[in-house]
């Protein structure tokens, strides 16, 4: 079979014909024939070189192949539909799959309260979460390979304001966090003050997407003519989390990420010695998406997850202090 020479139409009579498992309620829903359903049906069996249907005394049963095909053929369609029909998304009657990337902590914050909304909401709504291995997902964005970048993007923000409405990524802020100091409870450093030499003298763990032994934390040191040993580099939460409970190794988290860690019995936090910028966690989204009904719908949920009491949480959290140390200091 050539994609190139597929007629179009037919997916939509196998959606229907999926959807019934009838061609006599798949024609009236297209407003077709019956004939001519079947016609269509025996089009793409040829195309595809393999029957998609089973005829049975009261309806139409379909192979394995025609199950496997549906899933892709629904979502292709329904994107396709939003796309050129500007109406109003209907959540609960249109199955529609959003992509997001996002790194696994920003998940774990985001994707319960998000999932629960769709769910009291009845929604037919798919998420794919896809691996965030990049500061920067514009290009991500630009090439359609994702609906929606969440995360924490200082330079590409930049860029996109310096840009203005010439931008065609857009941002939505959904909230701010603070980079503290994450160690094991009774960690040899827990009682001491974590002054800047103490800080520099310890072994770290930097948390990486990309890999790459250097994050904000070292350029932050850098400007103080200071730089610390990085014994470790990961590209999860989840798993600096683990480390560093059943280690001596320091790491730099965003405070309300130490819960996404799930080890967060296990661990405390302290200020960082040094300045570092507060962490916003934004949304992104290309332009091409700004008008499109269910892509705004989803927009919606997602500032809807962090909105208080989860956002307010988790935007207002104070760093803790020393004094804090001793007694039950847990991020939010």
């Amino acid at each position: 079979m050539s994609f190139r020479n597929l007629d179009l139409n037919l997916l939509k009579v196998f959606d229907a014909v999926m959807a019934e498992r009838s061609m006599t309620r798949a024609a009236e829903r297209l407003s077709m024939t019956q004939p001519a359903v079947s016609h269509a049906l025996k089009r793409l069996r040829e195309a595809l070189g393999e029957d998609l249907f089973v005829r049975q005394a009261f309806g139409m049963k379909p192979t394995s192949r025609a199950e496997g095909l549906w899933p892709e053929v629904r979502s292709a369609l329904t994107r396709l539909r939003v796309a050129l029909d500007p109406g109003d998304y209907q959540p609960t009657s249109e199955e529609y799959t959003f992509r997001l990337a996002m790194a696994d902590a920003t998940a774990a914050l985001i994707l319960p309260p998000l999932m629960q909304q769709l769910e009291q909401m009845r929604a037919l709504a798919n998420v794919h979460v896809l691996p965030l291995t990049t500061r920067d997902p514009r290009q991500l964005l630009e090439q359609g390979e994702a609906d929606f970048a969440l995360g924490y993007f200082p330079n590409a923000v930049a860029a996109l304001k310096g840009q203005g409405d010439m931008a065609a990524i857009r941002q939505q802020r959904l909230y701010d966090s603070y980079y503290v100091c994450v160690m094991r409870r009774g960690h040899p450093l827990a009682d001491q003050e974590l002054t800047l030499d103490v800080f520099c003298q310890a072994h770290h763990l930097l948390v990486s997407f990309s890999g790459r032994p250097y994050g904000f934390v070292d350029e932050a040191l850098a400007a103080l003519k200071r730089s610390r040993r990085i014994a470790l580099t990961v590209n999860q939460f989840f798993t600096a989390g683990r480390v560093v409970a059943h280690s001596d190794l320091l790491t730099v988290l965003p405070q309300s990420f130490i819960t996404a860690t799930g080890y967060q019995d296990a661990l405390i936090y302290r200020p960082l010695p040094m300045p570092l910028s507060p962490v916003h966690v934004d949304v992104l989204w290309h332009l091409r998406n700004e008008d499109r009904s269910a892509q705004r719908w989803l927009r919606e949920r997602l500032i809807d997850a962090v909105r208080p009491p989860s956002a307010g949480a988790v935007a207002n959290m104070p760093i803790a202090t020393p004094a804090d140390v001793s007694g039950d200091n847990r991020a939010p």
